[in-house]
């Protein structure tokens, strides 16, 4: 008894000094916005008459290539299919190519924007001034591995008590919500707190209520903390950047009073695996052309991503206390995807939002395989299309409407593409087995049914070039860069890895139309989507879960190309290449994920990026973090607390005072409470628990005493 008494004073001599675990709040107020207000125009002070005037050139330049391109190709389509009189299932045809077409061209514009001004030499450079204030550092987790949020945090402290000591403190948000990741997390980031103060303290929170997901998750800490950090930089948990950049962010920040949000360009690394290889070439190859043309044609009216950014507190607590949408899920409820929201919240605040390309050493990880990405699409789906919420309300400027639309197509578009290929066909059908009516209007000469073939080709050709020239664009600027493109492995490797991303992105492209098909189906069913940690393995999977997932995708693309054979063999032809990549969905699946599979592709040289041949020093800091980080012993979290006083006395001082809020009816917690008064042993109450009755437990410090009786 007296020990138990010796430990619950400790761990209130703990609780009493919180500064250990987090500093004094600070609070911000959020006040909740509403769909639809008023808007206010951007600080004049942040446009400049050259800012203006290359905004508005960028995006007349857009606006015209999309227009001219548009134009020429829904006319040309008109005239494939009016030879002699257009049918109702041809303008039905034509309505879906003149959808996608336009959004092709549109994507076009924006791309050789970009290849344009990337040509040229980067003539204006952002202003900078040192900050006189401190800039919080973000990193929000949701049952990640704690090890890897470990080293990177000590790698980047490192780098910023080098660079700007003083200057900046990390906080680690955690919305965990599974005992066995919790614990790990506090055994994990115990070592941290108060190993780097004053010069670059870290502080961990965990949400016992993880409300509204990440972007409560943010809030929360606004709330709290966010009056003495008039800056933040979000991260996420496969986030890093260096403290270069993350200076250079704070130092931007401080020289654009009007600007209350820059966004970086984040680079892909780490990539093992066939499909996050590809992407992480794409990124570093093409990625920059997309986004020059982005940044310019933005102006200060761009987006942002959710990570690698950094904010205006006080404009942030402002502005984006995001609204809660009519309705219930999938379409009502809490935003899902809140970045695109909050970025336009804030520039309809008046507020600028920034997309500077130039800042170099922002990293992210890719998803290892391409069922990780049909996963993640799910959630992302679901919360691009409640954006549909904001397109036409009040407030919101022209290109953060096109942010909304884009962000909306992104996935609405595999609807427009198989509806065009399925209604292409039904065409063919009609074509080969129904009887024309050449005489079906009053006229002394007969209707043929002609189809422009040649015409058909060259529209072809003409489409083709437009999809392809972003990938050849990024291929010639980095050829004619010679130390970037000795980086890429030089001339030979960069040209045959951009022509092996180009054959392997078409084939997986229709496996993820017609996965994205059936997503946006089920989202319009009003299925939601949940929220599950993201996978951060090398998605590896044998053959059984990889055929399960890709079974009707294959049978689709059979019947589809047996259909066309039997059509004819121009068509058969003509759909090979959607027909191929659905066939061969389960190889290609399979094949994407699972470091060993691929590792041919990186002995060659294929794929490589230039992160590889010369990675940065943060990147090396954090793999060397990463080799002599100690091993997480598998435990369950009691025996874990039990077995580490120190651990133990910790815990107790991060939980928050349920007893003084008001008792609620929680079923687990009495059962759990039941089985603890009766559990003879530690190891009896560890196997008679459910997970929610685990969690129950670790949230109320007399339980945890009482478990610590039942330990000894």
């Amino acid at each position: 008894m007296i020990q138990q008494d010796n430990a619950l004073s400790a761990a209130m001599t703990e609780k009493n000094h919180r500064k250990r675990a987090l500093p004094d709040e600070s609070p911000l107020v959020m006040n909740r916005h509403e769909v639809s207000e008023a808007g206010h125009r951007l600080n004049s002070s942040q446009q400049t008459m050259w800012f203006r005037l290359r905004t508005f050139v960028a995006q007349l330049f857009v606006f015209m290539v999309t227009a001219g391109l548009s134009t020429y190709g829904i006319r040309e389509m008109y005239l494939v299919l009016n030879t002699n009189n257009i049918t109702n299932l041809q303008i039905v045809f034509l309505v879906l190519f003149s959808i996608n077409f336009l959004w092709v061209a549109f994507a076009f514009s924006q791309a050789l924007l970009g290849f344009l001004l990337h040509l040229k030499p980067r003539l204006v450079k952002e202003s900078e001034i040192d900050p006189s204030f401190k800039t919080a550092i973000l990193l929000p987790i949701y049952n990640e591995d704690p090890l890897r949020i470990r080293a990177t945090i000590e790698a980047m402290s490192a780098d910023l008590i080098a660079t700007a000591p003083g200057k900046y403190a990390f906080f680690i948000l955690s919305d965990t919500n599974r005992a066995n990741a919790w614990i790990a997390e506090e055994a994990t980031f115990l070592a941290l707190i108060n190993k780097y103060q004053p010069e670059c303290p870290v502080y961990y929170r965990r949400r016992h209520q993880n409300s509204e997901r990440k972007a409560g998750n943010i809030g929360d800490w606004v709330q709290r903390w966010g009056g003495d950090y008039e800056a933040m930089i979000v991260l996420d948990a496969d986030s890093i950047m260096s403290a270069k950049s993350m200076v250079t962010l704070s130092r931007r920040l401080a020289a654009a009073p009007g600007v209350g949000l820059i966004q970086t360009l984040p680079t892909l690394v780490f990539a093992n695996t066939l499909y996050s290889r590809l992407q992480q070439f794409a990124n570093q190859c093409f990625g920059p052309i997309y986004a020059a043309g982005l940044s310019a044609w933005h102006g200060l009216s761009s987006n942002f991503w959710g990570h690698n950014a950094i904010i205006r507190t006080r404009a942030f607590a402002e502005s984006c206390h995001l609204p809660i949408l009519p309705g219930k899920a999938p379409f009502g409820g809490h935003v899902l995807s809140h970045d695109f929201i909050e970025a336009a919240l804030l520039r309809r605040a008046g507020w600028g939002v920034r997309f500077d390309t130039d800042i170099e050493a922002s990293f992210e990880e890719a998803p290892p395989s391409l069922l990780d990405v049909m996963i993640r699409d799910r959630r992302w789906c679901q919360g691009n299309l409640q954006h549909s919420a904001f397109m036409f309300a009040r407030g919101f400027s022209l290109p953060t409407r096109l942010h909304l639309l884009s962000g909306v197509m992104s996935y609405l578009s595999a609807i427009f593409w198989l509806a065009l290929i399925m209604v292409g066909l039904a065409i063919a059908v009609q074509a080969a087995f129904i009887r024309p009516e050449y005489f079906a209007n009053p006229s002394l000469f007969p209707t043929w049914p002609v189809f422009d073939s040649e015409r058909a080709l060259s529209l072809f050709v003409v489409s083709m070039a437009i999809v392809l020239a972003p990938k050849a664009f990024g291929w010639f600027a980095a050829m004619i860069n010679i130390p970037r493109c000795l980086r890429f492995g030089g001339p030979i490797l960069l040209t045959l890895s951009t022509l092996f991303e180009m054959v392997m992105s078409a084939l997986y492209a229709p496996i993820l139309m017609v996965s994205q098909f059936g997503v946006v189906l089920s989202i319009f069913r009003g299925k939601d989507s949940g929220w599950m940690p993201q996978s951060r393995d090398d998605g590896a999977l044998s053959w059984i879960p990889v055929m399960r997932a890709h079974l009707g995708h294959t049978v689709f693309g059979v019947v589809l190309a047996l259909t066309a054979m039997l059509l004819s063999k121009e068509l058969f032809y003509w759909l090979l290449p959607i027909t191929i990549g659905l066939m061969l969905s389960i190889p290609l699946s399979w094949l994407s994920g699972g470091a060993r599979r691929t590792k041919w592709i990186k002995t060659i040289g294929l794929l490589r990026a230039p992160e590889e041949k010369k990675p940065v020093h943060i990147l090396v800091e954090l793999k060397a973090n990463l080799a002599k980080m100690p091993h997480l012993q598998h435990m369950h979290p009691f025996s874990r607390l039990v077995n580490n006083p120190q651990l133990f006395t910790w815990h107790l001082a991060q939980l928050p005072d349920l007893d003084e809020q008001k008792p609620l009816f929680y079923a687990p917690r009495i059962i759990a409470e039941w089985k603890l008064e009766h559990a003879e042993s530690l190891s009896q109450l560890e196997s008679w628990l459910e997970p929610a009755e685990v969690i129950a437990l670790l949230s109320k410090a007399d339980y945890l005493q009482k478990l610590q009786t039942i330990g000894k």
